[in-house]
């Protein structure tokens, strides 16, 4: 992002050095005046001119300086050769160490900027808060790059040129204005601060079809052989605000806010918009709030330290204007704001913990007044100077911001940026007791966000609905011939696509039902503990079908005399009639009945399913029992010894 300073950075008088040669005072002069690639340029020859042995300290001094120019223009790699040049050479500078490490976190080198940073901690521990403040940082990066968000980032190669483009910004979900420095931009001269074309702004927009077409520079008078960029517009769209940097020779100049307005398709000639009269301060990097009450913007008046982002009531300036505290602005820089709503503010910032260089932060409005502030993490920051953020509408987290990621020449590219609607859903199939779909079967879903869902089962029997995250829903699911069944279920509040399943088993109006699990002791009638868990589902079956009464029957298996394994049935029956009574089923719904041996089940989908060397639909009586292994025929004897429910009726207390 260091490139895009050409149109910030405080310009001093253009002087012309008649000076021939590569000479010291010609790049102190140059670096001065923030021309920062001519100088660096300039130092490089003269280092190379420099005797190693000889001239240790000389050299030591301009590769400190040649650091420094690399440091500004966003080339972190050469910086921190530069800078380690200096330490080789003895340079008596204690920032050396503190720019080295900046360096190396720029590279997203976090353990050797780590390393740096507690070295000149150690040696300077005076004068190291803004060493602590990045140790900081470069500590929770590697966190922050371990711990991705959703977002899905990806180079806007449409709009971008082998220079730098950046900070690009909507007027219109289809129209999106930047700033380049391509070699098509007006003028003809070049940056003594980074070498290219001095910028314009550009505009792409979409087409019927809605696809990004390639962009154009503007039409009107917008754009002149001066660097403009950095923009925002009114609600309306028809106002610009912009930045603007004039080389004015015999003068000091600096970047100022201007404004133009548009008539069509085209944009007037820029006019100045007076913040306070300050010919010192420089101001740039406009931001209007949606309501159109307030410009945003950063500058290098006194404030915290670095560039501050400032506010101006655009309806009444006098007296309005105001620092946005130290909860947004630190002892670095803190610049380009953009407002998504009145509240929600993004900026970027070096002086805030983050991945190196600049990172873009969200700042929410609290309703105290104050401002809490959130780094917007990897893959949206990096190591590189991230910044420059737009969205195409409140509604959706979606949108451009502009980056150095990954360009060794420090150049900015355009990037687009999606955070992708959650997937979570709930699925799952509705089957009956024998494990057959029931298809037609009506599922609903009702959440306490109030949303209200309604689905028909597949032939299958399968469903699917799709969910918030974080949210409690009460699922119903019934058919024709089938009692209703109800689950609750809570998904999940993290950041992750999820499918749930859950399945509905149905028990038949028109047949018996197997209660899974319903234990008795050994030729007694004593429920046995393990059984509570069946019998308390039972109990929640009644109670969402209040209006059936139900026989509840016992069966035994082929052992015995008819008479003593029917007694014995009943009584088993019985005792677990009596156990829903006492969970408070009214005793009229209710009936016992004690089968003993004279129903042998006949073998269901299930059941074959469970115990394939049985054949659906085959009868498990005496015949074939003893027909079977004596293993077999303790399997089949174990199915027989079962507990059914049976719906005998479906008006109780409807009349």
């Amino acid at each position: 992002m260091k490139l895009s300073h050409i149109i910030y950075v405080f310009i001093a008088a253009l002087m012309l050095c008649g000076c021939a040669g590569p000479k010291l005072a010609v790049a102190d002069d140059q670096m001065a005046r923030g021309e920062y690639f001519d100088a660096a340029k300039t130092y490089r020859k003269i280092y190379n001119k420099l005797k190693p042995r000889e001239q240790r300290k000389e050299r030591g001094e301009v590769a400190r300086k040649m650091a420094d120019c690399y440091a500004r223009l966003g080339q972190d790699s050469r910086a921190a050769a530069a800078y380690q040049n200096a330490l080789r050479y003895g340079y008596p500078d204690s920032t050396i160490i503190l720019g080295l490490a900046r360096a190396l976190h720029g590279q997203g080198a976090y353990a050797d900027a780590i390393r740096a940073y507690e070295q000149y901690i150690d040696l300077y521990p005076d004068k190291a808060d803004e060493a602590r403040r990045q140790l900081a940082g470069a500590r929770k990066a590697a966190e922050l790059r371990r711990n991705k968000t959703r977002h899905i980032v990806r180079e806007a190669t449409l709009f971008n040129s082998r220079r730098s483009d950046f900070s690009p910004m909507f007027n219109g979900p289809d129209q999106l204005y930047f700033t380049t420095t391509n070699e098509k931009v007006n003028g003809t001269a070049r940056s003594e601060i980074t070498g290219m074309k001095r910028s314009d702004i550009w505009m792409a927009r979409k087409n019927e079809a809605g696809v990004w077409q390639r962009p154009e520079p503007l039409e009107g008078e917008l754009n002149s052989e001066w660097d403009e960029g950095i923009c925002s517009f009114s609600p309306d769209g028809g106002m610009m605000y912009l930045t603007r940097a004039l080389r004015a020779p015999g003068s000091n100049t600096g970047t100022e806010i201007w404004t133009s307005t548009r008539s069509d398709a085209q944009w007037s000639a820029p006019v100045k918009f007076e913040i306070i009269p300050d010919t010192v301060s420089s101001f740039g990097q406009p931001a209007v709030s949606p309501s159109g009450e307030w410009l945003y913007f950063a500058s290098d008046m006194p404030g915290h330290g670095g560039k501050d982002i400032w506010r101006i009531n655009l309806r009444d300036r006098v007296g309005s204007l105001e620092n946005l505290g130290d909860a947004i602005n630190t002892p670095g820089d803190d610049q380009f704001p953009y407002l998504l709503t009145d509240s929600i503010m993004f900026f970027a910032s070096d002086g805030h913990p983050g991945l190196g260089g600049l990172d873009i932060f969200r700042a929410t409005l609290t309703p105290s007044g104050g401002w809490l502030v959130e780094n917007m993490g990897a893959p949206i920051n990096s190591e590189g100077d991230d910044f420059g953020i737009t969205f195409a509408t409140p509604g959706r987290e979606e949108g451009f911001f502009s980056s150095n990621r990954g360009d060794g020449r420090g150049y900015d590219h355009l990037y687009s940026f999606v955070l992708p609607d959650l997937k979570i859903t709930i699925s799952g199939w509705v089957v009956d007791k024998d494990d057959e779909p029931v298809p037609g079967a009506v599922i609903r879903i009702v959440g306490r966000d109030g949303s209200n869902q309604k689905a028909v089962a597949k032939d299958d029997g399968s469903f699917s609905f799709p969910l918030q995250r974080g949210i409690s829903y009460v699922m119903l699911a019934g058919a024709r011939g089938y009692l209703n069944a109800k689950q609750e279920f809570t998904s999940d509040s993290a950041e992750e696509d999820a499918d749930y399943g859950i399945d509905f088993v149905l028990a038949s109006i028109v047949k018996p039902n197997i209660v899974e699990n319903i234990f008795y002791d050994f030729d007694k009638a004593t429920l046995r503990p393990e059984s509570k868990e069946s019998l308390d589902e039972i109990v929640r079956m009644l109670s969402d079908n209040p209006n059936i009464t139900v026989e509840m029957a016992s069966h035994t298996d082929r052992w015995g005399s008819d008479e003593y394994n029917e007694a014995l049935s009943l009584r088993r029956a019985q005792s677990v009639v009596d156990y829903l009574i006492a969970a408070g089923i009214a005793a009229d719904r209710l009936q016992a009945q004690g089968y003993g041996k004279s129903r042998p089940k006949v073998v269901s989908k299930r059941i074959a399913k469970d115990f394939p060397q049985f054949p659906e639909g085959q009868v498990l009586d005496e015949d074939y029992i003893l027909t079977l292994s004596e293993a077999d025929q303790e399997a089949a004897d174990q199915i027989n010894r079962r507990t059914e429910f049976q719906v005998l009726s479906t008006d109780y207390q409807m009349y």
